[in-house]
């Protein structure tokens, strides 16, 4: 995905400084270093009464796109039917966050799942994990596959002098229009 938009602002004194950043490539390596050292995140959804709801979860990631599994019938399930938008914060390291705004949406292909699960299997923990433990088979109907697909990544570090935030947004298609 190329960007359409995308800025650094470092902090110096009372101003920011804008930095272009054209493509995931440019924060990827950081990205996934940080994601992936942090595994758990907090996503937050909507519910059906406009309010936001968070938990935590266990995203991995391959390259831009990140996969959730998670139980089907949920409160979770019911927030997506209603709003596919999802937001993600990484802040186990908090003066190096990583915020994600994603669609997320279930994934019912049978190989799919199944190359998720066997990615899950063969990663090593703590990112990696066998799920069969908590779900049995990709054939269980709770079983289910959430796709996040960015359109709004940021990685930001209050740790360096001056501060630096770094965003990426994926094409103008991959955003909500609000």
């Amino acid at each position: 995905m190329e960007a359409y938009i995308s800025t650094s602002t470092s902090y110096q004194g009372d101003c920011f400084e804008p930095m272009k950043i054209a493509t995931f490539a440019e924060i990827a390596e950081e990205f996934l270093e940080r994601v992936n050292k942090m595994v758990w995140c907090n996503v937050a959804t909507v519910d059906q009464k406009g309010r936001p709801r968070s938990r935590i979860l266990h995203p991995i990631w391959q390259g831009e796109v990140g996969w959730i599994t998670t139980r089907r019938r949920s409160p979770k399930e019911k927030h997506l039917a209603l709003c596919p938008f999802v937001s993600l914060a990484y802040i186990a390291d908090v003066v190096k966050p990583v915020y994600v705004d994603c669609k997320a949406m279930w994934i019912e292909d049978p190989a799919i799942k199944q190359d998720i699960w066997q990615l899950l299997q063969t990663t090593p923990p703590p990112l990696g994990f066998d799920p069969a433990p908590i779900y049995g088979s990709t054939d269980n109907p709770e079983f289910g596959l959430l796709k996040l697909i960015p359109w709004r990544i940021e990685v930001t570090s209050v740790a360096t002098v001056p501060a630096e935030r770094k965003i990426w947004y994926a094409s103008a298609g991959a955003e909500p229009s609000s």
